[in-house]
């Protein structure tokens, strides 16, 4: 029987890609592995299909869109600016969890490129793996961190300015223990976020909590959770800022379930501007920025396919409404 590439996989003890990669001498490989393979191969007397080949260098006309969640108002949005720009182009758009790590089939579409570009908006996916994989016929649009290399490319908002602006008007309103909402502590919009509240208590000389003491998980039913608990504890702050709106959404809802009136009481400020947020009683002040744009930036960045990788900034703009007392 003839051998497969999986074969030589196999007996070198190296991925797939791996022995693609050393049949077409890409950069990607070292020297040593690309020889090892290849002498593997020749035990084997593999030799690779020219359909095969021309096969893997054809294009799918398909970006691949590689979220950690797939549900929420925050990601509908995104997803309608990136299938709008990927449909002008006459491309179609696969969407992907990439829960699960190594074992998701977001990285298994990355590391095999089943697609022609990605944009990836989920920490699971490494950093080596995006550096590995990005070339000309692959750009790789990051949305969750800051990363260099060729044919990668960043596009993020101002999550640490936008969250000074809110902590500081909360601060300008006398609120004077305002306590934060987190979500994920390996979340780089969080960590960016909290940078945000924390600055703002620093240059107000007002004291940072020692630790986050409220922990919501990005959504609704955490941030309800979390505030149920700190009830509990008897402990109030006098304003709350949640790392996101489905958060604040339910500290709102706990806060009115414990007679806690919100902003008479308890200020509440979230942030990213969901299409809920002006229809809850009361109207939730947030820190809005444009998803829309975030997406169809992305992917009008896939589609220039430049080696040197973009860093595109984004910004923010504090929306007032009642949850916040003015």
């Amino acid at each position: 029987m003839r051998a497969t590439i999986k074969d030589v996989a196999k007996m070198a003890g190296v991925a797939v890609s791996t022995v693609s990669y050393a049949m077409n001498n890409s950069p990607k490989i070292s020297e040593e592995t690309r020889r090892k393979v290849i002498r593997v191969a020749q035990e084997l007397n593999f030799r690779p299909s020219g359909a095969a080949r021309n096969l893997k260098k054809r294009k799918t006309n398909t970006i691949g869109l590689f979220l950690y969640d797939l549900g929420g108002p925050f990601y509908s949005q995104v997803i309608e600016g990136i299938q709008e720009v990927v449909t002008s182009h006459g491309f179609n758009l696969v969407v992907c969890s990439t829960f699960g790590g190594e074992n998701s089939s977001a990285h298994r579409f990355i590391k095999e490129q089943f697609v022609d570009g990605a944009i990836i908006m989920g920490s699971q996916i490494s950093d080596s793996l995006i550096l590995q994989s990005a070339s000309e016929s692959f750009p790789i649009v990051v949305l969750d961190r800051e990363l260099k290399g060729d044919y990668v490319h960043n596009v993020l908002i101002t999550y640490e300015q936008g969250a000074y602006d809110a902590v500081s008007h909360l601060i300008k309103l006398g609120r004077r223990k305002i306590e934060f909402l987190s979500g994920p502590v390996t979340s780089f919009d969080n960590s960016l976020r909290y940078n945000g509240y924390k600055r703002a208590l620093r240059e107000h000389g007002l004291e940072v909590p020692s630790r986050i003491s409220l922990f919501g998980r990005c959504v609704e039913v955490g941030g309800y959770q979390a505030v149920k608990v700190m009830l509990a504890g008897g402990q109030l702050p006098d304003a709350l800022f949640a790392a996101n709106d489905e958060m604040a959404i339910g500290a709102i809802r706990a806060l009115t379930e414990g007679g806690i009136r919100v902003p008479d009481d308890i200020s509440v400020v979230g942030f990213d501007n969901i299409i809920l947020g002006p229809y809850i009683n009361p109207p939730l002040t947030t820190v809005g920025h444009s998803k829309y744009e975030l997406g169809a930036i992305a992917t009008q960045l896939i589609f220039s396919a430049q080696k040197e990788g973009n860093s595109i900034l984004l910004p923010t703009q504090l929306i007032v409404r009642g949850s916040c007392g003015a």
